[in-house]
């Protein structure tokens, strides 16, 4: 379809108007301005220090002297679904529900992918943002975020993975590869990546979307560290599609759901704490399921090793399991359900009578024979899902507002995005 034929579909010869709302006990003040969003999947500061130093991404680089950069927490556990649906819902884990990747659902009585608006316990912002008024659209990589984040959205909702797929019922747009002019590149590939980056700008500049949100895949930070030519490549890619978004006149705010950290010994070979068979032999076969929570579809990024997992206790006492797991080399931090809630924030109902994170050096799995490192190639192991991967960058395009400078010196979130970027911009 030709790109005329979007702009019969939805252009409304209007400018972006603003809109006020309240959510979750927060303020949004859209600007009459194009919003968007970018979540840079796996994008640990590192990255865009290197890339910025090296001159590939001097949009970016703009951007940030023109506006603002820092780093901010994101939510535990350092997870793909936990993070977006925070970012786009302005609260955490313990409110919106998402709880991992993948957990053991209670009523299904099985382990399941946490893929599903269903899942969902609260309102997002972009649904809100609609019933004000905006015209919203939503751009992923990965096709499980599509379905996760569209809770109550009637909007343009597609990503690079299902790109071919696309129709007008399904995903609120007839050919998106046509809207970007060409077609979608592999998932297993910064190219899809780059691809979502650039349907956002397509968005911007048919008209058909005023206000955006853009999460991206993590393929490339599982393979390549910050200072890789590789990574160096993809993000001068996804700075081209910065450029855009800032040449439509956007507010542009930038973050990341978790970062990246290898997972190795001195010898590049994966350095891997096998939880369930640690707990097998201190307290027998069957004692105890450990489910790792970073587990999704996509096994050739990480093979379901990251530096969180959930201890499902079925024989013995939950605190001498504890005891055992602390004594354990390369994991830092174990706590029970309660404890749990309380200090990483977290829906007590969708974890394991333990949760268990790694340190920076080694990720958790379940055992040998239920992770395939095949999956992983030749490269070493990078993964996520602790604590040091907690701390990712924040960018806007806008000077922070004033009302917002005590923030920046207390306990800044990721998801305090789309707030920041609802405050007190330019017209």
């Amino acid at each position: 379809m030709a790109v005329g034929g979007y702009n019969r579909l939805w252009m409304t010869d209007q400018a972006p108007r603003e809109a006020r709302f309240e959510l979750h006990g927060r303020s949004y003040h859209v600007p009459s301005r194009p919003v968007v969003a970018v979540c840079i999947d796996g994008c640990a500061d590192e990255y865009l220090d290197h890339a910025i130093q090296r001159g590939r991404m001097p949009q970016t680089a703009r951007l940030a002297e023109r506006g603002f950069r820092t780093l901010v927490r994101g939510a535990l556990p350092s997870f793909t679904n936990v993070n977006n649906a925070s970012i786009c819902t302005g609260v955490p884990p313990s409110v919106h529900g998402i709880a991992g990747n993948f957990f053991l659902d209670p009523e299904a009585g099985e382990a399941v992918m946490m893929n599903d608006a269903r899942y969902l316990r609260v309102d997002t912002i972009l649904a809100a943002a609609q019933r004000a008024g905006r015209r919203v659209a939503v751009v992923s990589a990965k096709d499980k975020l599509r379905t996760l984040l569209g809770k109550d959205l009637d909007a343009p909702m597609f990503s690079a993975e299902k790109a071919a797929e696309t129709d007008l019922a399904g995903y609120g747009i007839p050919d998106c590869e046509a809207l970007v002019g060409r077609p979608a590149p592999p998932i297993y590939s910064g190219g899809a990546s780059i691809w979502a980056m650039e349907a956002g700008a397509a968005l911007l500049e048919h008209d058909l979307a005023d206000f955006v949100y853009v999460t991206l895949s993590d393929y490339v930070q599982h393979k390549h560290a910050p200072d890789a030519p590789e990574a160096l490549d993809f993000y001068a890619g996804l700075d081209a599609a910065i450029g855009r978004y800032l040449a439509r006149n956007a507010v542009v705010g930038i973050t990341a759901d978790h970062g990246m950290n290898a997972k190795t010994d001195a010898t590049g070979r994966p350095n891997v704490v096998w939880v369930e068979e640690v707990l097998a032999e201190s307290f027998g076969a069957g004692a105890c399921t450990v489910v790792c929570t970073i587990t999704d579809p996509y096994v050739v990024h990480h093979g379901a090793l990251g530096g969180f997992v959930n201890v499902h206790v079925h024989t013995g006492d939950v605190e001498e399991v504890a005891a055992r797991l602390r004594g354990v080399e390369g994991i830092l931090e174990v706590w029970d359900r309660e404890a749990a809630g309380a200090k990483l924030e977290l829906p007590t109902d969708r974890i394991g009578d333990l949760v268990v994170l790694g340190d920076r050096s080694h990720a958790l799995g379940r055992t040998r024979e239920a992770h395939d490192l095949g999956k992983l190639g030749d490269v070493p192991l990078r993964s996520h899902g602790s604590r040091y991967e907690e701390l990712v960058p924040l960018l806007t395009s806008e000077p922070l507002p004033e009302s917002w400078r005590g923030w920046a010196n207390a306990d800044p979130r990721s998801f305090d995005l789309f707030p920041l970027l609802c405050a007190e911009v330019k017209a």
